[in-house]
């Protein structure tokens, strides 16, 4: 079992990666766009896709540090199921070409991380000794 330390720390660097992804998303989406090699000017679509990423990314970040453990436990419970599908939706458009290489490694590493985190998160205790569900 993992050191609460440890489990607090990867459950607030998860946070933290998502937070700010999330609002790179909501905020600058045709940079984002961009990096993973799409002409936001050719889909014009794709801003308004960036920014539902992004508010998603941001509140399922505030969910990872919420001071209701019942919520917060949710969250930590469902963390490596969100991360490992987005990490193989990454590996997939990858593999299909429906991303440049360069995008789909590093998006496929950053989700697969963010999975190692989650599953670290996941298998903590919370403050009041009680498992995490």
């Amino acid at each position: 079992m993992a050191r609460a330390g440890a489990t607090d720390y990867a459950r607030f660097t998860l946070a933290g990666i998502r937070l700010f992804n999330g609002v790179t998303g909501l905020v600058v989406p045709g940079k984002v766009a961009t990096r993973l090699g799409a002409d936001p000017d050719a889909s014009p679509g794709l801003a308004y896709m960036q920014r539902m990423f992004g508010i998603r990314t941001i509140l399922i970040a505030a969910e990872l540090v919420l001071p209701d453990r019942r919520l917060r436990s949710w969250a930590v419970a469902v963390a490596p199921l969100v991360h490992a599908t987005d990490a193989a939706a990454a590996a997939t458009a990858g593999l299909r070409g429906q991303l440049p290489r360069r995008a789909a490694v590093m998006t496929t590493l950053l989700s697969t991380t963010n999975t190692v985190l989650a599953v670290i998160a996941a298998r903590g205790r919370s403050n009041d000794g009680k498992r995490w569900p």
